[in-house]
């Protein structure tokens, strides 16, 4: 296959996982998501499975219940809510599915989620999106800024990454706590190393919000600072879960190219759209290299 024509082919696969995101509680049959790619229906579910590793139908469930779990371990929306705007056509089926492939129900996933085989369980999700649709960066798409010096609070996550949940919950319970929703305070995350290349119990990453004083709380909030400096910017649109493409960017292509040195802090990101709250597609993370 010619290469333009592999990315013809790989852009209408792209419309339908954008599509999914965008529409999760209509119409995601194989026909229809058949015609969003302009593909034979009798053809499609082989199409999709065999590039993807996984059926349409399958996908289509992991992307309802992930956006399903997040609202209910996040947002603490209430169970009948996110029932009805799940996409399985009504609160028993919903429980039904989320049990099947969680090992909780719903409730009690809001109240105390188990974050190993709620990753588990949605493995092949990550994997299907990431494996033929692994987004690409080129130079054009650098910025180079003077972030200002920005006073955060700051929770820090050590250990497991697949155990960041309960942490996350924590700093969005201070969060509610002091009036600082994401639409009022810059989110950020700060990446002290990579978890790729660090034992689990040596990865650290703090959540992070923009605020001048953190007061004693029961959270294990803190004041930290992101310190003003040059820095290079590269913007990822969709899922931002895998920060693996425009890490690898950086710092194995651009950096090298560019004549620049790394500064001393570490990589970080500012989490500007994020899912639940946004479909995936439509997610955006600016992640931010410091240089001298």
């Amino acid at each position: 296959m010619k290469p333009d024509a592999r990315q013809l082919y790989l852009a209408r696969m792209q419309r339908v996982l954008d599509h999914v995101d965008a529409h999760l509680d209509a119409d995601l049959s194989t026909e229809a998501l058949a015609a969003v790619a302009a593909f034979s229906p009798f053809h499609f579910h082989r199409q999709f499975a065999e590039l993807f590793g996984i059926s349409v139908h399958r996908y289509v469930q992991l992307a309802r219940i992930k956006r399903a779990s997040l609202a209910l371990a996040y947002r603490k929306t209430s169970v009948f809510d996110v029932a009805l705007d799940s996409g399985f056509g009504g609160p028993e089926a919903f429980a039904r599915a989320f049990r099947q492939r969680i090992g909780q129900s719903p409730s009690r996933f809001r109240d105390r989620p188990e974050w190993a085989p709620w990753n588990a369980a949605l493995a092949p999700l990550e994997q299907a999106r990431s494996q033929s649709m692994t987004p690409t960066f080129t130079d054009a798409d650098i910025r180079i800024v003077d972030f200002p010096a920005t006073p955060v609070a700051l929770i820090e996550h050590r250990g497991d990454p697949m155990a960041i949940g309960d942490t996350i919950r924590r700093f969005i319970d201070w969060r509610r706590a002091n009036g600082l929703p994401p639409a009022k305070s810059a989110t950020f995350n700060i990446l002290h190393n990579d978890p790729d290349t660090v034992p689990p119990e040596a990865h650290r990453i703090d959540i992070a919000c923009a605020a001048d004083r953190v007061a004693t709380n029961p959270h294990g909030v803190t004041e930290g600072l992101i310190p003003a400096g040059r820095c290079a910017v590269v913007r990822m649109t969709g899922p931002g879960d895998d920060l693996r493409a425009p890490a690898h960017f950086l710092y194995a292509d651009w950096l090298p190219r560019s004549g620049e040195e790394p500064r001393d802090f570490p990589m970080f990101v500012q989490r500007v759209k994020f899912f639940p709250d946004v479909p995936a597609n439509e997610a955006v993370t600016e992640v931010y290299l410091p240089i001298q």
